[in-house]
């Protein structure tokens, strides 16, 4: 019976699996910005036969929906590509109603990434190249007014050698092992009062 809104919806796959947890009084809300995306995403609702899903063309950082809509918010290792991050977590907590949550998995950063992988279009596509400093990723959380805010769930990142060696001397390559430089998948949660 929840509104559910998922940032960065793709071609759907996640909001099809929470509109199996929503059921059919709940709504689902798909937002993204590409529009074969959503082309795809609303071709896939269709075929499954889904009325109660649908999705919208726009921004993370100005979400297209009036305030507290959704009881949750969800989004899945996107939010780490907007660039207003800040933005993008007040805009999460306007579309939220109060009691509501949010949930994401994202990437973030602990220590610095040598210069050459972040301009590389490979690690961006893989966001590395875009994650933020972990601490900076839960003070924009914390300063659009969230509350309750956990980490669910850590997986470190490991970029195997044979990678980094596209990328990187065998001198910068040893620098960046030893600085300890952590990268890691975050599942995240927080609440709004």
């Amino acid at each position: 019976g929840d509104t559910v809104i998922d940032l960065g919806s793709g071609a759907g796959n996640d909001a099809f699996v929470v509109r199996s947890i929503v059921g059919d009084h709940g709504q689902v809300i798909g937002i993204d910005f590409a529009g074969a995306m959503l082309t795809k995403a609303r071709e896939n609702a269709k075929n499954l036969g889904f009325g109660n899903v649908s999705f919208l063309k726009g921004d993370i950082e100005e979400i297209p929906v009036v305030e507290e809509t959704a009881n949750v918010v969800i989004s899945n290792c996107v939010l780490n590509l907007v660039p207003d991050k800040a933005k993008a977590f007040s805009e999460m907590y306007r579309v939220i109603k109060k009691g509501g949550h949010f949930c994401v998995s994202d990437i973030v950063l602990v220590g610095t990434l040598p210069d050459e992988l972040i301009k590389e279009a490979e690690m961006y596509a893989g966001c590395i190249a875009s994650a933020i400093q972990k601490e900076d990723y839960f003070n924009f959380i914390r300063e659009a007014g969230f509350t309750n805010v956990e980490i669910k769930k850590t997986k470190d990142i490991i970029l195997p050698d044979e990678l980094l060696v596209r990328y990187l001397s065998a001198q910068a390559l040893e620098d960046f092992r030893k600085s300890n430089t952590g990268i890691f998948s975050i599942t995240v949660v927080g609440h709004k009062k």
